[in-house]
């Protein structure tokens, strides 16, 4: 009886329990916009019971849309986060129906002097302005790896392209105005990226060619950060060409503060500083009369810079800044290492002032300005040698005598950017005024005033036999005034949710050239198919024009044929002596009556791939073909086959700058991002490349000025000179990652680069056909034919974190301890081989990348 009773009662309740409806469920839907009304995407959204914790999680679609299925019925909270925007909260009722879709319009954190950059590896979506294939450094990144004396600039210009870079070098953009220098300390700077909107027409260059960097805002709060940062010789392994270790060391002091400004709670400021103290030497390895030349010799350098700002906030929708720059520098002992004796070096002193502001805000709902100016620039640069006497050079063996550098060079400057952007349903349109540089630029020219003597050979040097002599004499002060403008306008359109287009023209002018109709159309898309969109198919193409800077100008004025002569004798006697009242030929830089401004035009088409939550893969192809480049060419330059005399004998060297050149270049590029796994933070990528040229310069460290300033081995036959581009490096392969393993007891950081090798040409070391450059190649030889080894470098950063207030770990002072060693494995990168038959070092590396170098740092934030 007991088992039938016990039997009863348990299938009454599954009766009773079958018999019960499930209580209802509902879809909670709503839209996520910005103040002008476009829609958000990627917005963090979770939904949280009142008085309860989270529940669930989503992010917002590429139309802003969410949505929570399966929810019952009760009182909830809404959360909104969004990079750039305030944190909104929303609250909802759940009764017994379907609640309304919920509209949700987020407020611009900038305006509360507050921004987050998300950590978090991005997801694909077809915004014109969120492509996976930027290479992009946080501020978590830019604390967690390592990075050689916080050079920050220098660490990620490794994914540049050098093809995509300018004349002038490196386009770098801080704050969306373009500059010549950071104008803060490291610690001051919250995000570093590269390839942001590749084909936008609001920048001059493509994304490969410039340096996108984001400072820190005012803060409500009190915040801070101290970096102290040591390196000396007896942790760094020794240079393979120094027979002894440099007696170096450098310490860096550096720090950043901001915070309210007294009890405002619309007025914020920040401080920050930087003292470098460099006591640094250079290795010289080089071949004179008395045989091979080894020795270090101190090269010290001293830096203090000092940035201040002040940020008001104006009612809801508007904020301007102010920002001001000082920095002092010297440099002693410049230009000596490798072949260049102590005796022909140089000291540098300059100092550099700034002031900015900038507005940005709300006119209307749906327009937004942003104005940026540079007020006042001033810089002054002093070099001076430290040795009076002639130059001596025997080219690929010694360097000696004076550096005959000595000049004096100044610059008033300002730029601005003024950017509209207005919002309307599927339409963003953005138009503005670039003036890169509005510049008073003067210098007093005194270099070579002693002369310069070039020898082929030692044995020439022993038999006093120069190739040539070169002198300057005259009146070296010259100012004038560069002016570069442009302007664009561009449309980015949702056409759909899974697909866009970004439309754009810009136009570009400098002075100094008759070229005006630099009109520069640039287009891309960006589309998703299928329901899941975590496939986006993206692509363009534009026309990127470009500038000489300022040293090509300087050139053509000073050396105009009557300002400041400039003399060169061949097969000079020693030492030279001018005939009683024969007037020497002088030189002349002109522009070709032809020449315009060089553009190049890239294109290219890629795949992103969302594999995972926070990982995504991208492959990419992109190439450009670079159209009447720059180069120098001597038009009065002995004429073949017998190279006698020169056409115009009143004239000596007759440089003439040419839009003559071309280029190519085809890249194909792999990457991963993201959390590869649960411990494992970074980015992997791999680069397949080819790029020919014919023209000298835009050489592996991205310096491209050479090009414009480089001549031909024979100015008649130019046939010569289409070959591998100095910078042709058919592999690279980059990663920067962070590990942080179980149990916290360290972290790690990583760089690692692997290269293949670069191209250099082969010479005869003489001046076989008197133009007075011994860069003669034998007959039949094209540049850059000979190949130099690959390049491989680990450096690892080892970090650990004391939080010196546990209980409160997110806002606690924290004090972190770091060591950085760059070159790990300590292998020989060799550089510098020579291609001079006439060279003793024929075939031979003379120098070398840095042996492993070790790092101590101390950081306190709080």
């Amino acid at each position: 009886m007991r088992h039938f009773l016990r039997l009863v009662l348990i299938l009454g309740t599954v009766c009773c329990a079958f018999s019960q409806s499930p209580p209802p469920l509902f879809s909670l839907a709503g839209l996520v916009q910005d103040p002008s009304g476009a829609e958000v995407q990627g917005a963090k959204m979770n939904l949280r019971q009142v008085g309860g914790t989270v529940q669930r999680a989503t992010t917002t679609d590429q139309t802003g849309a969410f949505r929570f299925d399966n929810v019952p019925a009760g009182n909830y909270e809404v959360q909104v986060q969004q990079e750039g925007f305030k944190p909104a909260v929303s609250r909802v009722r759940i009764g017994s129906r379907t609640p309304a879709s919920l509209k949700i319009v987020l407020s611009l954190a900038e305006l509360h002097q507050e921004v987050t950059v998300d950590a978090a590896a991005a997801r694909v979506n077809t915004e014109s302005a969120e492509n996976l294939d930027t290479v992009t450094m946080d501020r978590q990144a830019l604390e967690n790896l390592p990075v050689f004396d916080q050079d920050f600039v220098g660490t990620i210009s490794r994914f540049l392209n050098a093809g995509s870079v300018a004349t002038g070098g490196v386009t770098l953009i801080v704050d969306g105005l373009e500059s010549n220098r950071v104008p803060v300390s490291a610690s001051a700077i919250q995000e570093v990226k590269i390839n942001q909107n590749p084909y936008s027409a609001e920048f001059s260059r493509p994304g490969r060619g410039r340096i996108e960097i984001i400072t820190k805002p005012g803060s409500q709060e009190y915040h801070g950060t101290i970096n102290f940062l040591l390196r000396d010789y007896r942790l760094n392994a020794r240079d393979p060409f120094a027979v002894t270790r440099p007696e170096e060391q450098r310490r860096i002091f550096e720090g950043s503060l901001t915070g309210p400004v007294g009890k405002s709670k619309t007025r914020s400021f920040l401080i920050s500083a930087t003292r470098q103290e460099q006591d640094l030497q250079a290795v010289i390895f080089g071949i004179g009369p008395a045989g091979t030349i080894q020795e270090n010799a101190p090269t010290p350098q001293r830096n203090t810079e000092v940035s201040a700002s002040v940020s008001q906030q104006i009612g809801e929708s508007q904020l301007i800044s102010l920002r001001g720059l000082y920095t002092d520098r010297t440099a002693q002992n410049q230009g000596v290492g490798g072949f260049t004796l102590p005796e022909a070096g140089a000291n540098l002193e300059g100092r550099e002032d700034e002031f900015f502001f900038n507005h940005r805000g709300l006119f209307k709902p749906h327009l937004l300005n942003e104005f940026r100016i540079l007020l006042f620039g001033r810089q002054r640069t002093s070099t001076k040698s430290l040795n009076p006497g002639p130059k001596i050079t025997v080219p690929d063996a010694f360097t000696a005598g004076g550096a005959q550098a000595d000049r004096v060079q100044t610059e008033n400057h300002v730029s601005f950017n003024e950017v509209l952007t207005w919002s309307s349903g599927k339409h963003q349109i953005k138009t503005g005024i670039n003036v890169p540089d509005i510049s008073r630029r003067g210098l007093n020219d005194y270099t070579n005033f002693g002369g310069t003597y070039s020898f082929a050979t030692l044995q020439d040097y022993l038999e006093n036999r120069p190739y040539s002599f070169v002198q300057q004499q005259g009146e070296g002060h010259v100012v004038f005034w560069e002016k570069v403008i442009g302007g664009f306008v561009l449309d980015d359109f949702r056409v759909r949710p899974g697909l866009s287009l970004s439309a754009g023209l810009r136009y570009d002018w400098q002075n100094y050239f008759r070229d005006s109709n630099n009109f520069s159309p640039r287009l891309s898309f960006a589309f998703a198919p299928g329901q899941s969109r975590k496939t986006v198919l993206r692509g363009g193409a534009g026309f990127f024009y470009d500038r000489t800077g300022p040293g090509p100008i300087f050139d053509l004025l000073r050396y105009d044929g009557h300002r400041l002569s400039q003399y060169v004798i061949t097969n000079p006697s020693y030492p030279f002596v001018p005939a009683p009242g024969a007037a020497q030929p002088t030189s002349v830089v002109r522009l070709d009556p032809t020449v315009k401004i060089p553009y190049t035009v890239q294109y290219g088409i890629g795949v992103e791939r969302q594999l995972q939550k926070g990982t995504t893969l991208t492959v990419s192809y992109f190439g450009i073909r670079g159209v009447n480049i720059f180069r120098s060419r001597d038009v009065n330059a002995p004429p073949p086959p017998l190279y006698l005399a020169r056409p115009n004998p009143s004239l000596s060297v007759l440089r003439q700058i040419e839009s003559s050149a071309d280029l190519e270049n085809h890249s194909l590029e792999v990457a991963l991002r993201g959390n590869v796994t649960r411990f494992f933070n970074g980015m992997v990528q791999y680069t397949l490349s080819r790029a020919y040229n014919n023209v000298g310069g835009g050489n592996p460290n991205l310096n491209r000025m050479t090009g414009i300033n480089a001549f031909p081995a024979n100015n008649y036959d130019l046939s010569g000179e289409w070959s591998r581009a100095e910078f042709d490096q058919r592999h690279r392969f980059n990663l920067l990652a962070t590990i942080t393993p179980p149990g916290k007891l360290f972290n790690l950081g990583i760089a690692l680069a692997v290269y293949s090798g670069a191209p250099y040409s082969l010479t005869t070391g003489r001046d076989d056909n008197h133009d007075g450059l011994a860069n003669d190649r034998p007959p039949g030889v094209p540049r850059n034919t000979l190949l130099g080894p690959g390049y491989a470098g680990l450096d690892l950063r080892w970090y650990r974190d004391f939080f010196l207030a546990r209980s409160k770990r997110e806002k606690g002072p924290t004090v972190t301890a770091a060591l950085d060693a760059f070159n790990v494995l300590n292998r020989v990168n060799f550089t510098g081989f020579v291609g001079n038959l006439s060279s003793p070092f024929f075939g031979q590396a003379v120098s070398a990348l840095p042996s492993r170098r070790l790092q101590v740092s101390l950081r306190l934030r709080f």
